[in-house]
């Protein structure tokens, strides 16, 4: 199933993957009740989702059986980050954003400290170092401000809503997709737990990449991180 995979064309769930249904009924309802598939209610449907924890069990049994991948999860391993690689996020975010917008590296070993499982990493196969990463904290609020940037006590970790603070792929790793499938798999991931949703900012030469992405254009923000003017994107998980 997670070879034959495809990406749904709803545009509500873009992110999430589907498989052909076209498997015995008995092994099927045994995947699910493992939550490893989320079948539709129908039995005329066609189609299946993997869950996160099923899309987990197979890139296992890929890695342990010697088969092939797709391209992006042959090169990357996409995790949470660990303590001892806060040091590398933070440099890397040094990397990917000018002075005023790049939080301090205070600030990202902070957030790691209580929010870990808010960030996803690619690392780079080969050379064991992280190539990119997706973070944020995790609220019942439902607008965008500054002080998620600065404090991790804002957290809360039964927040149904995720504010993201930063989309990180270093330049040697640009233009080969590797930011939008970090921020796919974020988003399957929250929808996983339950997010109700994701809200982020951007300068207006990044709206069109977001919308490209599934998400909606909220129109400029109230945040004034470094000085600058944002607009709020949002992305609808679960109601």
């Amino acid at each position: 199933m997670y070879l034959t995979r495809t990406q749904d064309n709803n545009e509500f769930c873009r992110y999430r993957e589907l498989s052909w249904k076209g498997y015995d009924f008995d092994i099927l309802d045994k995947l699910e009740n493992n939550e490893l598939i989320d079948q539709p209610r129908s039995r005329s449907e066609k189609y299946l989702y993997l869950t996160e924890q099923g899309r987990m069990k197979a890139q296992e049994l890929l890695q342990q059986y010697g088969l092939s991948d797709k391209d992006l999860n042959e090169r990357f391993e996409f995790r949470n980050i660990l303590p001892q690689e806060a040091e590398q996020a933070a440099l890397i975010e040094k990397i990917c954003f000018p002075p005023n917008e790049a939080c301090s590296e205070t600030a990202i070993k902070e957030r790691i400290a209580v929010a870990s499982d808010l960030f996803l990493i690619a690392i780079n196969r080969e050379t064991g170092k992280i190539a990119g990463f997706l973070n944020g904290v995790s609220t019942d609020e439902y607008s965008f401000r500054d002080e998620f940037f600065t404090n991790a006590k804002l957290h809360d970790p039964a927040g149904r809503n995720v504010m993201l603070l930063g989309l990180d792929v270093l330049p040697e790793y640009r233009g080969q997709g590797l930011a939008k499938e970090i921020m796919f798999q974020y988003l399957r991931r929250e929808c996983e737990r339950d997010r109700k949703m994701v809200i982020l900012t951007c300068l207006k030469s990044k709206v069109k990449m977001y919308e490209k992405m599934g998400f909606h254009n909220n129109g400029i923000s109230e945040s004034s991180w470094g000085g600058e003017q944002w607009y709020e994107m949002r992305y609808m998980l679960n109601s």
